[in-house]
């Protein structure tokens, strides 16, 4: 679908699953980590803004969590796998010839980042608030950069994430959490404990 028909696929898939414009909370009980000093945007941000910019439209806005319903949470679950069986992995060296690019997979094929821009385009599509759809930088279980998705609901902060078929707490991905989005831009990152650092997320899977 997705892989074959270029960007077609994806409002098809947000249509066949059926996906439910969520509620929105304001309620923020379990929180995700402490917010450290604003932060450099990743490698490859940048860039990917300037080459689409749609993407990256934003602006200070109220943050917003989701509240995380059955209906919501099977949505996730279904984005999610479905997202990670569609793409195929490809490093960004053996996909464009450069050690960085973050893009939206349209052809199928992409990275870690890639993965992370294309969950969120679809939730946002069908009307989940960009707030609460943050991405995010970690260091993986092998020390490396790795990009994932981070959902803040008012049950908690739920990571989808390539590596993982399972949406699961962020407490439980084994991740050290470097830097996401802040909830009130999307164009302004935020140090989750490494200030500063402009990591790279090289890693296809």
């Amino acid at each position: 679908m997705f892989a074959r028909g270029q960007g077609k696929g994806l409002a098809l898939a947000a249509v066949l699953f059926g996906i439910a414009t969520s509620a929105y909370a304001g309620d923020n009980r379990v929180q995700y980590a402490s917010l450290g000093d604003t932060a450099r945007a990743p490698i490859g941000w940048v860039e990917f803004c300037a080459d689409s910019p749609r993407e990256c439209r934003g602006g200070a806005t109220q943050p917003r969590d989701i509240v995380m319903t059955q209906t919501a949470w099977r949505d996730l679950l279904r984005v999610n796998q479905w997202v990670n069986d569609n793409i195929k992995p490809m490093t960004d060296m053996e996909h464009w010839g450069v050690v960085e690019k973050w893009s939206l997979p349209t052809d199928g094929y992409g990275d870690c980042e890639d993965y992370v821009l294309l969950k969120r385009k679809m939730l946002i599509d069908a009307g989940w608030p960009r707030e609460a759809l943050l991405v995010t930088v970690v260091r993986d279980k092998k020390g490396e950069g790795h990009a994932v998705l981070t959902v803040k609901s008012n049950k908690g902060e739920f990571i989808l994430d390539n590596q993982n078929e399972d949406v699961v707490a962020w407490t439980e991905t084994g991740y050290k959490f470097v830097k996401r989005q802040s909830q009130s831009d999307p164009n302004v990152w935020v140090s989750l404990g490494q200030p500063n650092s402009a990591v790279a997320t090289a890693s296809a899977r």
